[in-house]
């Protein structure tokens, strides 16, 4: 059972023979829209989708006829391709930052819109919330930074990029080379999803609590008061959810130019 058909069950208050209806990873649960044999495509991935189209199209309208000067949907474009190529690749990688913006600028805001998807009526979910689009996200930045790793250095030099760190002592030697193979090679891509899928997740959760507690809570009596303050609640939880929204979406790229720009240097 989803957080909106929660909320839509008009007879369950407190005051009526219900409890409260908790959300739990049950509000994270979707019935399939149809079924392909044992594949079931569900809402997050509809709302993936959506979002896919939503960026491809955008950037397609902004740039498919570029102009001198530029139209509404160019200088957007230029805009969000600016801020990403100023102020993460360029910041971060340098010179060589200018071949990946597209990428960047891809990843951002991919991620960035199916994050705001949380606070858009109808859908009122963020895909990152399911685990699999962080993971397939992280995975796609892991899999460019092994690749341009070993494309820089070749084979000795990327497994030295990896893990080697120049000047140790020699017993402290297969220590710091096991620390910084399981930081590079197996943290990295975990902690890149797992931060992005636990803000969203936590987010969304707080803010469905909230808005079924506002009704579970609407009464003729005195706690409808505390079910304004609920709601209130609930508001500024959104509110703030909005700014976690752009912040995740921009560390994630962040994130991914400074794996990009770790394999492009020298071994350490």
């Amino acid at each position: 059972m989803s957080a909106q058909t929660l909320l839509a069950e008009s007879g369950c208050h407190i005051n009526a023979d219900c409890g409260f209806p908790a959300p739990g990873l049950h509000s994270f649960d979707f019935k399939p829209i149809f079924s392909i044999g044992s594949f079931d495509f569900t809402k997050p991935m509809l709302l993936a989708v959506i979002c896919m189209l939503l960026v491809v199209g955008f950037f397609w309208a902004a740039f498919n006829k570029p102009k001198l000067v530029p139209g509404k949907f160019q200088l957007v474009g230029e805009i969000g391709y600016n801020f990403v190529a100023r102020s993460i690749a360029r910041e971060v990688i340098g010179k060589k930052g200018n071949k990946y913006v597209p990428f960047l600028t891809s990843i951002f805001f991919f991620v960035w819109i199916m994050n705001v998807m949380s606070i858009i009526p109808l859908a009122q979910f963020p895909a990152t919330s399911r685990f699999a689009f962080p993971v397939g996200l992280a995975a796609l930045v892991f899999i460019t930074y092994m690749y341009l790793t070993f494309k820089t250095h070749g084979f000795k030099g990327g497994v030295k990029n990896l893990v080697w760190i120049e000047g140790l002592p020699k017993p402290l030697v297969p220590l710091i080379v096991l620390l910084e193979f399981i930081q590079n090679v197996i943290t990295r891509p975990f902690t890149l999803a797992v931060r992005l899928w636990a803000n969203m997740f936590a987010g969304h959760m707080l803010i469905v609590m909230f808005s079924v507690a506002s009704w579970y809570l609407l009464t003729p009596s005195f706690l409808s008061a505390v079910a304004g303050g609920s709601f209130v609640l609930a508001v500024g939880m959104t509110a703030f959810e909005v700014l976690i929204q752009f912040l995740q979406a921009y560390i994630f790229t962040l994130l991914a130019s400074i794996y990009i720009s770790g394999a492009l240097e020298e071994g350490h």
